[in-house]
């Protein structure tokens, strides 16, 4: 059974390297020449309201474990932030 993108859009993105909740699916890279995917993006977290996000997670299509009714499991590592935002107080 084949599945739209559009379908991704509704499923929670799990990682199953510290059962971490990234969010849900914002978009997806595509390899428009192949007519592959090649990684999903789920949005950066918020900080202090809608002052600063993180970046966006793209995950690529090989760190998809599973894709459920509900959940697309990842298996990601998730970037270090940079010393200069870590820094940044209020």
């Amino acid at each position: 059974m084949g599945s739209r993108i559009a379908d991704l859009r509704l499923k929670e993105v799990v990682n199953i390297r510290d059962g971490c909740r990234l969010g849900f699916v914002s978009d997806v890279e595509i390899d428009v020449e192949c007519g592959r995917v090649l990684a999903i993006v789920v949005p950066g977290h918020y900080h202090f309201g809608l002052f600063s996000r993180e970046p966006d997670y793209v995950i690529p299509w090989s760190g998809i474990e599973k894709i459920g009714e509900d959940i697309i499991l990842v298996d990601f590592v998730i970037p270090p932030r940079s010393k200069s935002r870590e820094k940044r107080g209020w």
